[in-house]
């Protein structure tokens, strides 16, 4: 599967005019609207307490479609016009964000990138990087590392559990960079970090990220997933269960934020490390192409089912719109207008 991010523009209309239960959209609301309830308020003779504005620009900022929180930061700073109850929000929000959207910042020593994500979190400004051992020291409101130290063993799983994580990265490793452009992932050990061969079970968590943003064409989105993957020794099965989360944003004169989501399963057999990933990645892969030629059906569909849904049964005309003569129809009105040109 090769996830093209030129796919995010006819996802855009797939979201909008889909009737599919597991698809939301909602209208992101700008720099005025949020100027708006300040003003009204004060307006209407009501304090707008300090907490009050620090709630409302941190609601702002953590709906910050993909890529876009430091454009909606500034426009958020120029409406409080105080740096100190912004500093207040942007602390609280960040972080957030940073972690739900699972972005990428290079290490500080240029050895690669780090994820940030709840997964491989220490404390709010530590993040682990399972593949370089290392943590990183995160600035979350700069969105830079600042430093970058050994992890300690005490952070790191087992010998036997980091060889089968290693694994499953390697593989997952090839396959973002064949489906996603300037994609992330990782693998992280979420409980049984301690297992040793032949011991207990233990849960490995593979996510991957990847977003676009172009700003010039007016739009943004990502591609995020997360893989659960439990491994049993004793039944020597992996059971992977995974949730896809697509959110595209389109904003050239008008601004709507478009958000699909998919749950899905699968399970293989436990080999060896090295076949263990290869079956692990496979799974996943099969998955995700799975999920995106739904998507990509049902957007094959729209003009033909969901946007007839859209209209009225029948117009304020009272009489029933004939589909099939639409363009039967167009070309009589052009006709007309013709006729009535040259008279």
């Amino acid at each position: 599967m090769c996830l093209a991010f030129s796919l995010f523009m006819p996802l855009l209309s797939l979201f909008l005019f889909s009737r599919d239960d597991r698809s939301a959209h909602e209208v992101s609301v700008d720099r005025s609207t949020m100027a708006e309830h300040i003003l009204e308020d004060e307006e209407e003779g009501l304090e707008v307490t300090d907490e009050q504005k620090i709630g409302l620009a941190t609601w702002f900022l953590l709906k910050s479609p993909p890529g876009e929180i430091q454009q909606v930061a500034k426009s958020i700073r120029g409406v409080l016009m105080d740096e100190r109850l912004f500093d207040m929000a942007a602390k609280e929000a960040f972080p957030k964000y940073n972690m739900e959207q699972m972005i990428a910042i290079d290490l500080a020593d240029h050895s690669g990138q780090v994820l940030l994500t709840k997964y491989g979190a220490i404390d709010v400004s530590q993040h682990l990087d399972p593949r370089t051992a290392q943590v990183a020291v995160i600035d979350h409101v700069k969105q830079v590392c600042t430093d970058v130290r050994p992890a300690a063993d005490d952070e790191l799983p087992s010998a036997f559990v980091e060889e089968h994580r290693a694994s499953i990265d390697n593989e997952l490793v090839k396959y973002v960079e064949e489906a996603f452009p300037k994609g992330n992932c990782a693998v992280y050990c979420t409980c049984g970090k301690d297992v040793e061969s032949g011991g207990d079970e233990f849960e490995l968590k593979a996510v991957i990220s990847a977003t676009k943003f172009s700003a010039q064409n007016f739009y943004s989105g990502s591609w995020r997933s997360v893989w659960k993957i439990q491994v049993n020794q004793e039944l020597q099965t992996v059971e992977i269960n995974g949730k896809i989360n697509v959110i595209a944003h389109y904003f050239e004169e008008g601004n709507v934020q478009l958000e699909t989501s998919s749950e899905c399963s699968n399970s293989t057999l436990l080999q060896s490390p090295a076949d263990t990933g290869v079956a692990v990645v496979n799974v996943i892969q099969y998955l995700e192409s799975d999920y995106l030629g739904v998507l990509e059906e049902s957007y094959s569909k729209v003009s033909d089912n969901s946007f007839k849904e859209l209209r009225r049964k029948l117009p304020v005309t009272r009489t029933r719109f004939s589909w099939n003569n639409a363009l039967q129809l167009s070309l009589s009105r052009e006709i007309t207008k013709e006729l009535s040109l040259t008279r």
